[in-house]
């Protein structure tokens, strides 16, 4: 099993598959208006500020995992000087494929592509469930305090 780079034609699995994260949050995932916004996104950004890198279903068609992350320009800090940063999304694994490795690699693949675009810091919000493979591979919550207005 190898992740691979989403293509467009990707769009309504990479967004059924982020629903399923949400709805997992307890989010309601029925509104059109949400539904069409994630597509036109992923669309629009993909190749731009926006990677997705997917794991295809071993058994039927589509997909089983997929990662994905923006990247953003901020003001430089000691710690990067490069002011490039980095936010994880959507990371989901369907149900029957789950325990398999496929999230960590899809995560591993877009860490190497957020190496290669020279970000020095890359952030998420973790679920219970998606905690411990997060810290596994280097996420901690050390440092200063995140805090979030709402």
């Amino acid at each position: 099993m190898t992740a691979r780079a989403a293509t467009k034609d990707d769009v309504d699995e990479v967004v059924r598959l982020a629903a399923l994260m949400y709805a997992s949050m307890g989010h309601d995932v029925s509104s059109r208006a949400w539904i069409d916004a994630a597509r036109e996104h992923f669309v629009s950004r993909l190749g731009g500020d926006l990677a997705v890198f997917v794991v295809d279903h071993p058994v039927r068609s589509g997909l089983a995992a997929s990662a994905a992350g923006t990247l953003s320009t901020r003001l430089p800090a000691p710690n990067n000087v490069a002011a490039r940063v980095a936010y994880v999304q959507w990371v989901a694994t369907d149900d029957d494929v789950r325990r398999r490795g496929y999230a960590r690699e899809t995560m591993r693949a877009l860490l190497d592509w957020y190496d290669a675009q020279h970000v020095g810091v890359v952030e998420l919000h973790a679920t219970e469930a998606g905690e411990p493979l997060y810290r596994e591979i280097g996420f901690s919550d050390a440092g200063p305090a995140a805090l979030r207005r709402r």
